[in-house]
C-alpha cells in the first residue's frame, strides 16, 4: 500500500501498469455504498486504487461522477465495474467521467473479451467515441488525454466462470487485455464447488487450484496482470507468491461490518452486562 495516497495522481495509467507487471502490488478495495463521502475517506487512507462497482451497488450516473471525483481528490487510482462486455453504456460514462480503468465482469470467451476492449479504447484500437469537453480531458485537453488515453486506460478481464476459464489462453491472447482479474466466489458457484464442498472448504479444493494455476500460466505467458479479490488481508502473501499484484482486501461495507462488530465485542468484553441486540 502507498505511504500516502497523492504520489499516485502524478502517475499515469501506463506507468501504474507496468509497476504492476514488474512486481510492485497494489493494494485496493471495491466501494459499494454509493457514498461520495465513503469513496474521498477512502481516497485519502493510503489505498492505492478504489473500484466503484456499478454492477452490485446502487450507483447512477450523477453519484458516479461525484465519486470517481473524490477517488480523485485523494490520489488514489479509479477503477469502474460494469455491468458487462456488453455494457458499452456504462463502460463510455465511467471513461468519460474519468475512470482510470474498467473491470468487465462475467466475461466468458475471446470475443466477449475483444468487445469489452473495443469499447474501452478508441479507434484505431477500438471504437470508443471521443467527446469534448469532459472530466477525462480536463487535465491534459482534448488532444493530451484522447492521444494517450489507449496505453493509459487500465482493462480489467474478470475471471470467474468455468467457461473463462477453458478459455482463458485465449482471452489472455486478446491485444488490450491488461488484466485478468480472479473472482473465486463466483468462480467456486460456477464450477459447482459450494454445492460439492462446504463453506468455506471449497477456496482450498483441488477444483480451484487447478484453474487458478491454469489462469497465472496462461497471464504469466502473455504477460497479463493478475488481480484477485479476497475478503481481508490473510491470503494477502500466498496471492502475491503466485503472482497476483493487484489485490483486493475486500469492500467499504466488509470493512464496516468488521470494524463494528470489533467495536461491539471489544465492548462485551469490557462490560460483560452489555447485550447486543439480536439480529
Amino acid at each position: 500500500m502507498a505511504a500516502a495516497a497523492t504520489p499516485n495522481a502524478r502517475v499515469t495509467g501506463a506507468e501504474f501498469k507496468a509497476q504492476l507487471r514488474g512486481g510492485a502490488i497494489k493494494l485496493g478495495l471495491f466501494v459499494n455504498s454509493a457514498s461520495m463521502t465513503v469513496a474521498e475517506q477512502l481516497a485519502h487512507s493510503g489505498y492505492d486504487w478504489l473500484l466503484i462497482d456499478t454492477q452490485h451497488g446502487p450507483m447512477n450516473r450523477e453519484n458516479l461522477a461525484a465519486m470517481l471525483c473524490a477517488v480523485a481528490s485523494g490520489g488514489a487510482k479509479s477503477m469502474v465495474r460494469v455491468g458487462g462486455f456488453n455494457d458499452r453504456s456504462g463502460i463510455q460514462q465511467a471513461l468519460d467521467l474519468g475512470a482510470d480503468g474498467i473491470l468487465v465482469p462475467m466475461v466468458d470467451t475471446a470475443e466477449e473479451a475483444r468487445i469489452a476492449v473495443s469499447a474501452c479504447k478508441y479507434p484505431m484500437e477500438g471504437t470508443r467515441s471521443v467527446y469534448f469537453p469532459q472530466r477525462s480531458t480536463n487535465k491534459d485537453g482534448l488532444i493530451g488525454y484522447v492521444l494517450n488515453a489507449n496505453a493509459n486506460i487500465i482493462v480489467a478481464i474478470q475471471v470467474e466462470t468455468a467457461s473463462c476459464i477453458d478459455h482463458v489462453e485465449a482471452i489472455a491472447a486478446v491485444p488490450g487485455v491488461d488484466m485478468l482479474f480472479l473472482g473465486q466466489n463466483d468462480l467456486c458457484m460456477s464450477m459447482g464447488l459450494y454445492v460439492k464442498y462446504q463453506y468455506p472448504q471449497m477456496y482450498a479444493s483441488p477444483e480451484l487450484k487447478t484453474a487458478t494455476d491454469k489462469l497465472v500460466l496462461a497471464a504469466k505467458a502473455k504477460h497479463i496482470i493478475l488481480g484477485v479479490f479476497l475478503f481481508g488481508t490473510a491470503r494477502v502473501k500466498q496471492f502475491a507468491d503466485q503472482g497476483f499484484t493487484f489485490i483486493s482486501i475486500g469492500n467499504d461495507l466488509h470493512h464496516l461490518m468488521t470494524q463494528a462488530k470489533e467495536h461491539v465485542d471489544a465492548v462485551e468484553l469490557e462490560l460483560p452486562t452489555y447485550k447486543r441486540r439480536a439480529h
